[in-house]
């Protein structure tokens, strides 16, 4: 029994080493990186600035996240910088970071993993036990968050597109140009928020400053890489190099995606009824126990007596 205590109290022991030594060497490979010059994108600056306003804890660790991602700047790839900038960008450029700044959040993130292991193990009497998986928790968690993101920014604009190229087709229809019907879209909108919005902003934006249309819109594409979106970006494209007159292509894709929704709704409805039946299963089974349950146990309570 001694020998037990004696080798947990060793292994405790020895995992906080190892991790002290790691995050030594961590913070010794950083502070030794040689650095780049923090960036600012126009875009980015501007969400960095709404997240600052809507977050006061945001506004806390932003000078921290800020020095850290300069320092981080030479540990960071060019293709991971690639990476994770275009992971940032499905998500609506997140609270306006950049990919050093995503770094440094996922490096203090994992710190604060570390710490709360070891605040759990001493309050809990288990050691370095929980170390370990807090702090793998904590360095992924902001890659969840922006991950996260970004798949509900794609599902939003997914969602709202149809109804937006059925307003871009009555507005062309009626005689407005695309511009102009881009801007019936924005002005429309009762939520500046939305993403579909913030990106036709920034279509209309990239319009005024004289780049051409196919620019404009392949850059939204590739920005929200959603089915739809590729669609109504390749329709747009081919009209304008072919010559096609816009407002009938507009009309035309918006009554496909109208249908496509509609199929697309029918399937949702056929595959619920497939996934309901695990559900309805275990709630049978359990009021199954819950009649059956008694009656046995005076059965059996009857045959004992007996």
């Amino acid at each position: 029994m001694y020998l037990l205590s004696l080798q947990t109290i060793i292994l405790r022991h020895a995992t906080l080493i190892v991790f002290g030594l790691g995050l030594f060497a961590m913070t010794y490979i950083i502070a030794a990186a040689p650095t780049r010059v923090a960036s600012r994108l126009g875009l980015r600056g501007l969400k960095r600035q709404r997240a600052l306003e809507k977050s006061e804890g945001w506004q806390s660790a932003e000078p921290l996240v800020r020095w850290l991602g300069v320092r981080v700047s030479g540990v960071v790839s060019d293709d991971m910088r690639t990476k994770i900038d275009t992971q940032i960008s499905l998500a609506g450029d997140y609270m306006g970071l950049t990919a050093d700044e995503f770094v440094a959040m996922s490096v203090l993130s994992s710190i604060g993993g570390f710490a709360a292991g070891l605040l759990l193990g001493w309050i809990s009497g288990l050691g370095g036990v929980a170390v370990i998986p807090l702090c793998l928790i904590g360095g992924v968690l902001p890659y969840m968050e922006v991950s996260g993101a970004a798949n509900n920014r794609l599902k939003q604009i997914g969602r709202g597109l149809p109804y937006v190229i059925d307003l871009m087709a009555l507005a062309m229809g009626a005689g407005l140009d695309f511009p102009g019907a881009v801007r019936q879209v924005i002005e429309k909108s009762s939520n500046p928020d939305d993403p579909l919005v913030e990106e036709f902003m920034l279509i209309l934006q990239t319009l005024q400053l004289g780049r051409t249309r196919k620019d404009a819109l392949n850059e939204f594409a590739r920005r929200a890489p959603n089915e739809t979106v590729k669609e109504f970006v390749a329709a747009l494209v081919q009209a304008e190099e072919r010559g096609n007159p816009v407002a009938e292509v507009l009309q035309i894709q918006a009554t496909s995606t109208r249908n496509k929704r509609s199929v697309r709704a029918e399937e949702l409805a056929a595959k619920a009824g497939v996934k309901i039946v695990g559900p309805l299963m275990m709630v049978f089974l359990c009021i199954l126990g819950l009649i059956l349950g008694p009656a046995m146990m005076q059965m059996t309570g009857s045959g004992g007596a007996l």
